[in-house]
C-alpha cells in the first residue's frame, strides 16, 4: 500500500493519500486546500485517484475537493449528515475564513458499515463517529483508523462549533472505536499519529469512558 500524509492549509490539516500498489488506484482523504501539493504527490506516484473522501464537511477538510476532482475526475464521498456542508459556506465554516466554498456536491453518500474498496489491496470500513459534526466518520483499514476530527493524540475533536455535540462524540468513541480489539494506528485529522492502545491508557477524555 502506498501511504502519504501531507499537512495542508492554514491550520495544518492532515490530508492522506492511499494507493494500491498493484493497480495504482488511490483515494485522497480530507484534501483541505493546497491542491497543488496534493496533485504533485499524485503525479509523482503515477496514481489514479478514484475517490475523494471527506471525514466531515468543514472547509479545512474539503477545501481542495473541487480542484482535485477537476484534475482527476474522482468521486467525492461524504456521510449523509454532512452532505449539505459541501454546498453551504456557513455550515462548512468557509465564510468565516474569508471565502465561500459552495461545491462540488457529493457523488456518493456514505452510510455506517459501507466498505470502500481502493484497488485490490485497500478496504476502508465507514464508522459513523459524529460529535465534531453530525456526519463525522472514521475510516477503518486493516491496521489503521483515520479518525478525522473525532480522536486526536491525547485529545478529542472540539464540539463547540455549530452541529457539534460532546455527548455524541464520546458515544461514538465509546461504541465504535474502543471496542476494537486490535491495536490500530490512529491517523487523525490534525496533529501526530498515535495508537488506539496508547489513547486507552493516556488520553484523559477516554479514561471517563472505560
Amino acid at each position: 500500500m502506498f501511504f502519504k500524509s501531507i499537512k495542508v492549509g492554514p491550520i495544518a490539516t492532515n490530508c492522506y493519500i492511499l494507493g494500491c500498489q498493484v493497480t495504482k488506484e488511490a483515494a485522497v482523504i480530507d484534501p483541505g486546500f493546497d491542491s497543488d501539493v496534493i496533485l504533485q504527490c499524485i503525479d509523482e506516484e503515477d496514481l489514479h485517484v478514484k475517490y475523494i473522501i471527506n471525514t466531515h464537511g468543514h472547509a479545512d477538510h474539503v477545501g481542495a475537493n473541487a480542484e482535485i476532482k477537476k484534475v482527476t475526475g474522482a468521486e467525492i464521498l461524504i456521510y449523509e449528515d454532512d452532505r449539505s456542508f459541501l454546498l453551504d459556506p456557513s455550515k462548512n465554516l468557509s465564510i468565516y475564513m474569508g471565502m465561500e466554498i459552495t461545491g462540488p456536491p457529493a457523488d456518493k453518500i456514505l452510510q455506517e458499515g459501507d466498505i470502500i474498496n481502493i484497488g485490490k489491496t485497500i478496504n476502508l470500513e465507514v464508522l459513523h463517529t459524529p460529535g465534531h459534526t453530525p456526519g463525522g466518520i472514521s475510516l477503518k483499514g486493516d491496521t489503521f483508523i483515520m479518525t478525522g476530527d473525532t480522536l486526536f493524540a491525547g485529545s478529542i475533536g472540539r464540539t463547540d462549533l455549530p452541529g457539534g455535540s460532546y455527548e455524541s462524540l464520546l458515544e461514538g468513541i465509546k461504541n465504535k472505536l474502543l471496542p476494537l480489539k486490535e491495536d490500530y494506528i490512529i491517523y487523525p485529522g490534525h496533529g501526530q499519529s498515535t495508537t488506539l492502545q496508547k489513547e486507552r491508557t493516556s488520553n484523559q477524555f477516554i479514561f471517563d469512558l472505560l
